[in-house]
């Protein structure tokens, strides 16, 4: 008896029900690991070291503050750059004394979720770390980064002097031009950086796998990648 094969269409149907099965499953892994140990249940770790440190890197480097959605993403993007010494998690922008994890994500702090950047203002300028951060975000959305949404994922420069304004305007300019949009990220005046907790420093290095399962089920890089092409560097 000679058997007859199934349709295409039926043969199609089969292979996109395996393929969103696999889908679910895999994102069901992502989030037991994601979750179990979650930010919300560390928020009652101790902050990372703060004024000493900070007065130490100061004497030492420049620095500069930028939002880009998850801190995690742009603390691992920035430091792979051989000009920075340190990228440190923490919040600002808003007005809440001492903001937990929590506080932030829960709404009403005015903060965004940040990035301090120390640097050697000797090897990299604070223009080229601006160009470096706009092609490592999207800065065409207002209502977050990629699967991160709400006000705290917000992108922002936080620039310091006229000079730093100048070079941030000059950099936003650019990138319009380039994507051919408009960009929302807007420039804003540096007010005070506050650490986040020590979970969350380093984490896409004590925390490998997790990280970048997060990362790549977030889409990030596939977005950055898709809207800026050659230029970004993931």
């Amino acid at each position: 008896m000679a058997f007859k094969s199934r349709p295409i269409a039926v043969q199609n149907h089969a292979k996109r029900r395996t393929v969103v099965w696999l889908s679910a499953v895999l994102f069901g892994v992502f989030w037991i690991l994601l979750s179990s140990e979650s930010p919300l249940a560390a928020e009652t770790s101790a902050k990372a070291p703060s004024n000493q440190d900070d007065a130490q890197m100061a004497e030492r480097y420049a620095s500069a503050i930028f939002a880009g959605g998850c801190f995690w993403c742009i603390e691992a993007d920035f430091e792979k750059l051989d000009a920075v010494i340190s990228a440190v998690s923490g919040y600002s922008g808003g007005f809440t004394e001492n903001p937990s994890y929590r506080d932030v994500t829960n709404g009403g702090t005015g903060h965004l979720e940040v990035v301090k950047v120390y640097y050697d203002p000797n090897k990299v300028s604070y223009r080229q770390l601006v160009d470096f951060f706009l092609r490592h975000v999207d800065p065409l959305d207002d209502g977050g980064q990629f699967c991160d949404r709400g006000p705290s994922y917000k992108t922002a420069i936080f620039a310091q002097t006229a000079d730093e304004r100048a070079a941030a305007l000059a950099a936003v300019d650019e990138a319009q031009n380039v994507l051919g949009q408009k960009v929302v990220t807007p420039v804003r005046d540096r007010v005070k950086f506050w650490r986040a907790e020590a979970y969350h420093q380093d984490y896409y290095k004590k925390n490998a796998l997790k990280y970048k399962l997060y990362r790549r089920g977030c889409g990030r890089d596939r977005r950055v990648r898709k809207l800026w092409g050659n230029q970004a560097s993931t």
